[in-house]
């Protein structure tokens, strides 16, 4: 009988089916497995053994957890570490970081949490607020509806107690100088920081000689209800307006979007972003727009007109007292507040409010100074409720 052959293949030899030669090389293939193991055992144990007596214990334990970590962090993150206002208002960002991060909106229009707004009062000043314990009273009770910021000189230490609803309300500051570009850096730098808390939705830009004229809720109420932002923005045709206007603001502002405004303004959180994110106008302003050009007169009035001109109500509600002539508001003193005057303040107005008229007009007005804070404290509740 014939021994049983194989067909041929490439590369291998023809030769009988033997099956009890399959099995030999096993062992031999198992030994190489094993002897590998050992060698890479023996190789891990003197790298841990150098580790451990150059790091210590403790350093390799804490390297191994830190690897883990950041999956743990992104596991328990939760919404309510996005929406927490910061408690601690002083930061390292730079005014870009700032705004950047400020500039975020959501796209749905309802919250998946319960929101109360609040106005955020944003103080610019160069210092102290002398009247102080006049807002102390207005604010009072009412800590859950509104937020402070206060924009200082940077070299400037407050002394507000712990009990003040002004304490710790510093923002990281820069200097700021009138009629220059670094003064709407300072209004972006407020508002960009007040942004950060995602529950207020006003924000009223305020100076140290700024009293309020209502009590709280009817400013709370006013603000609330109104359709429109409040940002002065008028059409001067004269040297103080259009006269103030460069060509080379062109194409991005043209002389008949020139407009004017007072510094002092109210917008809604929508319009703050706007603000904020803005770099479009700004290089323009801040190239073209010098004194005589005064910049905080025109930057965010021309923007806005621009911008959302529909829902601003071209009108401040700051009252300033013009009459006295000069470049600057008349300043009252101790001896001029007297209830002639308030009342003449509070209630010698007719204005549009929500494309109706009311009496209710101006919700704060300025200069008032510091020797103003006695007579007005002794007269608050009666002539504005507080």
């Amino acid at each position: 009988m014939q021994s049983k052959v194989l067909p041929l293949e490439e590369g291998k030899d023809p030769g009988p089916l033997n099956r009890t030669n399959q099995a030999r090389p096993l062992p031999f293939r198992l030994l190489q497995l094993f002897v590998l193991f050992l060698v890479l055992c023996f190789v891990f144990s003197v790298v841990s053994l150098y580790t451990i007596r150059r790091f210590g214990i403790d350093s390799a334990v804490m390297t191994f957890k830190s690897n883990f970590l950041p999956c743990l962090e992104e596991y328990n993150f939760s919404l309510g570490q996005w929406i927490k206002a910061p408690v601690d208002l002083m930061h390292s960002m730079t005014d870009e970081e700032l705004f950047w991060r400020a500039s975020f909106s959501p796209h749905i229009k309802n919250y998946p949490f319960e929101r109360v707004p609040k106005i955020a009062f944003m103080f610019l000043t160069k210092g102290p607020l002398p009247l102080s314990p006049l807002w102390e009273r207005f604010l009072n009770g009412h800590q859950t509806l509104f937020s402070i910021y206060i924009h200082s000189l940077p070299s400037f230490k407050p002394n507000f107690s712990p009990a003040s609803v002004f304490h710790g309300r510093q923002i990281p500051s820069q200097i700021a100088e009138w009629g220059r570009m670094s003064i709407c850096d300072a209004e972006k730098r407020l508002l960009a920081n007040a942004l950060l808390d995602i529950n207020n939705e006003w924000f009223i830009l305020l100076s140290e000689s700024c009293i309020p004229l209502y009590n709280f809720s009817v400013i709370y109420n006013y603000l609330k209800k109104s359709k429109y932002s409040f940002m002065g923005s008028f059409d001067d045709l004269g040297p103080y307006g259009r006269g103030r206007y460069k060509d080379a603001m062109a194409p991005e502002v043209n002389i008949t979007e020139w407009r004017k405004g007072s510094q002092w303004f109210e917008v809604n959180r929508k319009l703050a972003i706007n603000i904020v994110q803005d770099t479009k106008f700004y290089k323009k302003f801040k190239q073209f727009c010098r004194p005589p050009c005064y910049v905080d007169e025109h930057y965010f009035p021309t923007m806005l007109t621009i911008e959302a001109g529909n829902v601003i109500a071209n009108r401040s509600l700051t009252w300033v007292d013009w009459s006295r002539g000069g470049p600057h508001p008349a300043t009252f003193g101790g001896r001029d507040i007297t209830e002639e005057l308030l009342t003449r303040i509070v209630n010698g107005q007719n204005c549009s409010y929500n494309d109706g008229t009311s009496s209710i007009c101006s919700l704060f007005a300025r200069k008032f100074a510091p020797s103003t804070l006695q007579p007005l404290l002794r007269l608050a509740l009666d002539m504005f409720g507080y």
